[in-house]
């Protein structure tokens, strides 16, 4: 039993025992403390860590103001599945779902589109492809051919979802690689991996790896008549994480969504270009006859009977109510200018990382709010320090940008990546830039190689290059 005195409401913060003692991480406390003392070692806990809106790595959302995050506050503790008691929140998660389908350019008639909430766009997609499996398991059964072999293609730059997706369904994953010289999902590649267990195809609006588009308007059009030759019925899943909230405001006129024939359902994230708070995910199909009717599932012990499509069931509804506020406070207008800011900022850190020395842009064009860039070829031969390097010295300064290594087969270039989103100005573009600068000028006077300098050039005297330092 422990001695210490029981703190009550007048006991100083700093003067309770628990300031003296390591915070709990084995068992739960046999006593209880005020919640003064418990909200500051939490908040204490988590003080020192990046500074959300420095973090240049994450697509989620850091920023909504203050009347968006007061709305969600308020309901926070409303769960979305429990329409008996919350019937309102189920209207307006249908109302969410008709104003982005009717964004993509929905053809579904009526003034309910057919789609699904998730917890974020990982579970969308997994809606997605499970969609996608089931109707093809039921064309095969009721051709009475056999179902056990289904696969699915898309391109190396996909992101892990797709591969927890197709182990999870045991589905076999059909990779198209991606190259220097093809950046995105080739779509002849893609139909060379086709056949008659192809579940869909699925290009990416917004790659993760490298913030590049695939070309979905040249795949639907290679594909149609792909399908007419063999007579299968592959659709196309897009997966629009990033995009899906992007190119709608600032591309309208290209074709990548429901106008396109082969496209029987688009997912997208809430919380990344949704401008919305984590985590929120929607999925949208060309129309219900594209969403399996064993996909919905009800239960009665709610109060009435609730029908739901998804992997989860109870989950948060503040952020369905942040997406619909959203909508109503910025309306087209207000989303096209937040993102429009956010893709000129990118496009100015774009032109002046270019014009660095040392860095070679992947893209000569910012088709997304974020880009990618690694260090030139003259200068890989001559530096002592990698772009791993730089990620250290720029989060020394609370900067999160990172280095990594390309997808499989250009899995020997290594990039940086900044993604650019709402609550970034151009002063702060500024500063990381004048810190990018800095870090890069301190790196040169180095005399030795770093250790990643050194285990690049092991790696590299394996393929028979050499270096000059």
């Amino acid at each position: 039993m422990s001695n210490t005195k029981h703190p009550t409401a007048t006991t100083a913060v700093y003067g309770s025992e628990e300031m003296v003692h390591p915070a709990p991480t084995m068992t739960i406390p046999e006593k209880s403390t005020t919640p003064e003392i418990a909200y500051r070692m939490v908040k204490d806990e988590t003080y020192a860590e990046t500074q959300p809106r420095l973090n240049l790595a994450t697509f989620v959302t850091t920023y909504m103001d203050d009347h968006a995050t007061r709305l969600m506050n308020e309901s926070i503790a409303i769960n979305y599945i429990d329409q008996t008691e919350y019937p309102r929140v189920a209207v307006i998660t249908s109302r969410c779902i008709n104003m982005i389908a009717n964004l993509w350019n929905s053809p579904e008639e009526g003034e309910s589109k057919t789609g699904a909430v998730g917890i974020g766009s990982s579970e969308a997609c997994m809606l997605g492809g499970v969609a996608a499996w089931l109707r093809w398991r039921k064309r095969r059964m009721d051709e009475g051919k056999p179902y056990d072999k289904p696969n699915l293609v898309m391109s190396t730059g996909m992101q892990v979802v797709w591969e927890k997706f197709c182990q999870l369904w045991q589905i076999e994953l059909r990779q198209v690689p991606l190259t220097s010289e093809h950046r995105t999902l080739s779509p002849k590649e893609a139909l060379k991996r086709c056949d008659e267990n192809t579940i869909c195809i699925v290009p990416i609006a917004g790659v993760t790896w490298t913030g590049l588009n695939d070309d979905i308007a040249t795949l639907d059009h290679e594909l149609d008549a792909y399908n007419k030759m063999t007579g299968y019925d592959i659709p196309i899943h897009v997966d629009a994480a990033s995009g899906g909230f992007i190119l709608p405001f600032v591309n309208p006129e290209w074709k990548w969504d429901f106008r396109l024939k082969w496209v029987k359902s688009i997912s997208t994230s809430g919380h990344k270009f949704g401008l919305v708070y984590p985590g929120l995910g929607w999925v949208v199909w060309r129309d219900k006859s594209y969403l399996p009717e064993e996909m919905s599932f009800s239960v009665n012990y709610l109060g009435s009977e609730v029908t739901q499509v998804g992997l989860n069931f109870s989950r948060p509804a503040a952020q369905i109510l942040g997406q619909y506020y959203n909508f109503i406070r910025l309306g087209w207008e207000g989303y096209r200018d937040i993102q429009q800011n956010s893709m000129t900022i990118a496009r100015y850190c774009h032109e002046r990382i270019g014009k660095m020395e040392c860095f070679e842009n992947y893209a000569d064009e910012v088709v997304n709010p974020l880009f990618i860039w690694s260090l030139s070829k003259e200068y890989t031969q001559k530096a002592k320090w990698t772009l791993f390097d730089l990620q250290d010295k720029l989060q020394q300064s609370g900067w999160m940008v990172p280095a990594y290594t390309l997808p499989k087969d250009i899995d020997d270039i290594v990039v940086m990546r900044i993604v650019v989103r709402q609550g970034m100005s151009r002063d702060m573009a500024d500063m990381l830039l004048r810190d990018i600068e800095n870090a890069v000028a301190e790196l040169d006077k180095l005399k030795h190689p770093t250790p990643s300098r050194e285990k690049y050039e092991r790696q590299e005297r394996q393929h028979g290059r050499v270096f000059t330092h």
